[in-house]
This record gives structure tokens, C-alpha cells and sequence, in this order.
């Protein structure tokens, strides 16, 4: 058994630190490692871990011992395998102490998710560091090499059998105060602000097919009210425009999160962590991707769409382009929806096919423990 310290900085609300809770708990879990998880936000962790006490400094949950990442920074001994997770700055006490130890720490820096062909020649590779010690950077990907997707083992399995079974749906949405109707459609909408979002609003308020939208407390909600013209919206709110059915569901946990996105015909993601998990999902999904600065976001855009869209019939490829890009410029929907809604079902499938080829690869979590065994 190995020690490993992760090390994560909370930039874009909750994203860093679901990926980091993730690999944390599978690392302790599937592979017996010892994991310190270090979080510079514990308010944010504790938003997706309810059970989790923000004023700790020390605690352990699922295995994991998770730690306030306190500045100034109080030294500790470091771990086998130190993660400093999309480039957050590790302490320099703790650097030194990697590379103090009788065999000095594996460094690796976690890299965001990209679809980009150029990551897999950049896939752990090494990089001297002034401080004397290699960091090697860990590309999850959806290509070879890189270091795959995270996926805890028996995921899928887990998700066809919920998706399999009505009752179990309608139980897990009973326990949101949710209560689907007959031939409703159940779309999830988890996103940064958007002005696209009024455009497919009222696609979906004129729709002949009604729609549920189940909307997670998050950085959208402001645009949701301000297309309702309603002040404010809270948990539990419910309105209706015509075709259209809006229901504000409470910021939930992980893995109710994950039902949730089991339970939806459509699910519109964002960032990272959700747009992973929707994938294995396997139901058609929206990506609001996080804006950099000089678009360098759209490169990472156009290479997931090329890869995903590659397997798909050739209309659906460019409908479900088309929307995605405009849903990302912030506009221009304009009878981009109505082609893409028509091809739902066949869109579903090959969602599930894809969910299907990728759950065959190596998750990141083992890829991780391997690579570690390799450079020991």
C-alpha cells in the first residue's frame, strides 16, 4: 500500500475538488491506498460531501483523511505519490519534504480532461523542477495514450440496472419532490451563465413533446429566473410555460447527482466533472465547456466533437455540432434544436454505444496506481 497526498485548490466552484474527491475515494477504495486529501476550500467540499464538517481540519470520510489545506502551511511528512491536481502550487515546505524523503516523492501534476490529439505526446512525461525533482504530467483523455477517464469499477453495471428499473427511478425522483408525467421528457440543466439559454427555452416551451427541466442549484439559476421573469428561484420552486415544466432541485451530492443524470432523456453539463459523468450516463448531453482566455476552450471543444460525432450518422453529427457550438458562442440556436430533438432516439443510442467503448478502457485511477509501480 502506497500513501498518496492530493492536493486540490477550489478555482471553479466545485469541479477541482469532484474530480479530486472521486480519485480520492477510488484510490482508497478499489486499490487500498492510504490518501490525504487536501482542500483549500472545505465550504465547497462540503456541498458535495454533505456529511462533511467545513470547520475540520482533519477528518476521514469514505477512507479518505481529508484535510484543510491552511496557509501559512504547516508542515507534514509528504506522501509516496504527491498529486498537485490542475496545477494548484504546492507548499514549498512540502516540496521540500517530497524531496527530503529516503526515496523522494513521485510529483505528479493532474492535468484538466482534453480530447486534443497533442496530449498524448505529453502524457507522463517528466520535467525537472528547480527543486531538484521530476513532475510528471497525467493527462486524462479519451484518446491513447493519456490517462483515461475516472470510472470507479462496476459504474456502468450500476447505471443499467437503475435505468432498467422505473420504480427505482421514480423513487430517487420522488426523494427530490420530483414527479414525472406520462410522456414527459426530463432534461437536466447544470451550467455557467449562458445567453444561449433563453433561445432553447422557448424551443422547449413551444415544443409539441413536454419537458420537465430539473435545474441543480448552480451559477444558471439567475438565467432560469430572469427568462421565467420571476425574481428569484429556490429548491422546490415549480413553473410552467406552456410545453415547458421548470423544477429547481437542491445542490446535491455526488452520487445522487450521478442518478439524476441516469434518470434524464438529455442532461446539459458543464465543466468537468459532470460532463464526464454524463457521458457514462450513456443519454445525450449538452457541454457548456469552461471559457479561457484567447478561446483556447474551443480547441478542446472542436477535438471532443470530433471524436464523439465521428461514430454518428452523418445528420446527427452536424445537428448536434451545430448546437453545441452555438450553445458555447452563446447564441444562435435558431432551428439548431428542432434538427437535433428529432433525432433523439438515435441519439441515445449511440450515447450508450460510446459510454460503452470507453467504459472498455483503463479507468484513471488504476492508471494512476500503475504508472506508480512502474516508476518505483
Amino acid at each position: 500500500m502506497a500513501s498518496w497526498d492530493i492536493f486540490c485548490s477550489v478555482v471553479d466552484n466545485y469541479g477541482d475538488i469532484g474530480v479530486t474527491w472521486r480519485l480520492a475515494r477510488q484510490l482508497a477504495a478499489e486499490h487500498g491506498q492510504a490518501v490525504r486529501l487536501w482542500v483549500d476550500e472545505p465550504q465547497a467540499f462540503a456541498r458535495i460531501c454533505p456529511r462533511a464538517d467545513p470547520a475540520a481540519h482533519v477528518q476521514c470520510l469514505d477512507g479518505v483523511e481529508v484535510r484543510a489545506w491552511g496557509r501559512p502551511w504547516a508542515p507534514v511528512a509528504a506522501a509516496d505519490v504527491v498529486i498537485e491536481a490542475f496545477a494548484c502550487e504546492l507548499p514549498e515546505a512540502h516540496r521540500q519534504a517530497m524531496r527530503e524523503r529516503k526515496r523522494p516523492s513521485l510529483w505528479l501534476n493532474l492535468e484538466y480532461l482534453s480530447a486534443e490529439e497533442w496530449i498524448g505526446s505529453c502524457h507522463a512525461l517528466p520535467s525537472l523542477q528547480a527543486c531538484g525533482l521530476s513532475k510528471y504530467f497525467f493527462f486524462p483523455g479519451f484518446r491513447e495514450p493519456s490517462g483515461g477517464l475516472l470510472r470507479e469499477a462496476g459504474l456502468l453495471e450500476r447505471r443499467r440496472r437503475f435505468q432498467a428499473s422505473v420504480s427505482a427511478q421514480d423513487e430517487f425522483l420522488a426523494s427530490l419532490g420530483v414527479r414525472r408525467k406520462v410522456g414527459e421528457r426530463l432534461i437536466s440543466l447544470f451550467a455557467y451563465e449562458n445567453p444561449a439559454l433563453p433561445g432553447w427555452l422557448e424551443q422547449l416551451r413551444d415544443a409539441r413533446q413536454p419537458s420537465l427541466l430539473l435545474v441543480p442549484e448552480g451559477r444558471v439559476l439567475a438565467d432560469v429566473a430572469d427568462w421565467l421573469r420571476v425574481a428569484t428561484l429556490a429548491v422546490g420552486d415549480v413553473h410552467v410555460r406552456d410545453a415547458l415544466r421548470v423544477q429547481v432541485l437542491p445542490f446535491m451530492a455526488q452520487d445522487d447527482y450521478d442518478r439524476l443524470l441516469w434518470c434524464c432523456d438529455l442532461n446539459a453539463v458543464r465543466g468537468e466533472d459532470s460532463f464526464v459523468r454524463a457521458q457514462w450516463a450513456g443519454r445525450p448531453l449538452l457541454w457548456h465547456i469552461y471559457r479561457q482566455e484567447e478561446e483556447a476552450h474551443l480547441a478542446k471543444l472542436e477535438a471532443f466533437l470530433e471524436l464523439y460525432c465521428a461514430g454518428l450518422p452523418a445528420d446527427l453529427a452536424e445537428d448536434l455540432r451545430t448546437f453545441w457550438l452555438a450553445w458555447n458562442a452563446g447564441g444562435g440556436l435558431a432551428g439548431a434544436w428542432e434538427g437535433l430533438e428529432r433525432q433523439l432516439p438515435e441519439w441515445r443510442r449511440e450515447a450508450q454505444r460510446w459510454a460503452d467503448e470507453q467504459g472498455m478502457r483503463p479507468d484513471l485511477a488504476a492508471r494512476l496506481v500503475q504508472f506508480y509501480a512502474d516508476w518505483l
